[in-house]
């Protein structure tokens, strides 16, 4: 494709992504199913663009201005992420002359907002908790993730599909902290591989592995996973399970269980039991009040924890929004904890970084429910043989109260989760 027609490509996927009415990863693949000319290189490049102009969006409106040309050309030139010879050949003298300009920008004379491209909403609950680490928190947040896997222990070991992996031309490391991740250095096309087909391998973050972890699910019980989703987590218990007992997979938009099901048939579980529900207080959920050994919640939450891989959800989500999500995942908790025996064990977990989604859920519960008792993250987590568990969890008394993963402190996610046992 030329480049001149190129950059208009880009410009108007800017353009609809910045619009905000759906997630950018779900406007980047509509786009290409409305233009399936297009070939990989050209893909990467379009959605390393608009991932770019997303992670960076308060810089380049600041610089955009004193470019020439409609805004979303402006901001996808400033974005753009591929060889700068090709960008030249689609740009006027005008443009190579102010792009040139804005390289030369340092970053040391920025504003802060200009630096750290978050609403201004986000910052104070951010340098709070962070304090000195908010910067390098938000030098992480400019790079994309990598592509952590999941080794299906039920019919494979870490080792053995690195070896494997590595046969394809792929290169990996053991994840620091799960016992079952590999950490992907690039972002090849897995579906074609045996491993991928034969369900040796799943795409999981090291950060979700570990809160499937934390179920520490056995042989042979009676377990929920409450917010199932696509059932990245489900597929983890299920293993950890060996395929013995019962794993309910319950969710209220049956459009994502149908996701878990070819996940499923590739894991060789047959434990799992996906089931959709109208609300947190179903009759399904009713019938089994006070009979499961574990329960975990993933709750519906902000997704603030994902910004490396979502940069969107920075400028989608609002305090508005947050509130109206704590009430919710309040009341999800609530119901789902009615679902554990004596002794049984219950989950909180959540992909976001504010407490009020985090810590403040889990203390309410905790002073609303006398009959479930904390139990520190650390100190499961150092049982289940996971290095440094410590350093994974923080807490108001003794600090190793709950998990808290941070993408520029353990390479994961933003994620949260506490622990209870029932009485």
């Amino acid at each position: 494709m030329h480049p001149k027609d190129f950059l208009d490509e880009c410009s108007e996927l800017v353009r609809l992504a910045l619009q905000f009415e759906h997630p950018a990863d779900s406007v980047v693949s509509r786009f290409f199913r409305d233009n399936r000319s297009l070939g990989p290189r050209e893909r990467a490049t379009l959605a390393e663009t608009v991932y770019t102009v997303l992670r960076k969006k308060l810089l380049f409106d600041h610089l955009a201005p004193s470019g020439s040309g409609s805004k979303q050309r402006r901001l996808a030139i400033l974005g753009f992420h591929g060889p700068r010879d090709f960008l030249y050949a689609a740009l006027t003298d005008q443009e190579k002359t102010w792009l040139e300009n804005c390289d030369q920008v340092k970053t040391e004379d920025l504003l802060d907002r200009h630096r750290h491209n978050l609403p201004e909403w986000l910052v104070q609950p951010l340098k709070e908790q962070l304090k000195d680490e908010f910067w390098p928190l938000v030098e992480s947040l400019v790079h994309g993730a990598g592509l952590d896997l999941r080794v299906n222990a039920l019919n494979a070991k870490r080792d053995d599909v690195q070896k494997e992996l590595a046969k394809a031309g792929i290169q990996s490391v053991a994840t620091p902290y799960s016992p079952m991740g590999l950490r992907l250095t690039d972002k090849p096309a897995l579906t074609k591989l045996d491993a991928f087909t034969r369900g040796a391998i799943e795409v999981q973050d090291e950060g979700s592995q570990l809160l499937a972890l934390l179920l520490d699910a056995k042989r042979g019980e009676m377990v929920v996973d409450f917010c199932a989703g696509a059932g990245g987590k489900t597929l983890a218990i299920g293993a950890g399970m060996r395929n013995t007992g019962r794993l309910y997979a319950f969710d209220t938009s049956g459009h994502r269980l149908d996701a878990l099901k070819p996940r499923l048939a590739r894991s060789g579980l047959s434990n799992v039991h996906p089931a959709a529900i109208a609300h947190e207080r179903d009759d399904r959920i009713k019938r089994l009040s006070g009979k499961i050994d574990r329960v975990l919640v993933d709750a519906p939450c902000s997704g603030l924890g994902t910004l490396r891989r979502n940069p969107d959800m920075k400028w989608r989500q609002s305090p508005k929004a947050v509130e109206e999500l704590v009430v919710k995942q309040t009341a999800i908790l609530q119901s789902a904890s009615r679902l554990l025996k004596s002794g049984g064990r219950l989950v909180y977990a959540t992909c976001s970084i504010l407490p009020a989604e985090n810590e403040e859920i889990a203390l309410a519960f905790s002073a609303a429910n006398p009959d479930f008792v904390p139990l520190e993250t650390a100190e499961v987590l150092t049982h289940l043989k996971v290095e440094n568990a410590a350093s994974l969890c923080s807490g108001p008394v003794s600090g190793g109260e709950f998990l808290r993963l941070w993408p520029h402190r353990h390479g994961t996610d933003g994620f949260f989760a506490a622990v209870w046992q029932k009485k």
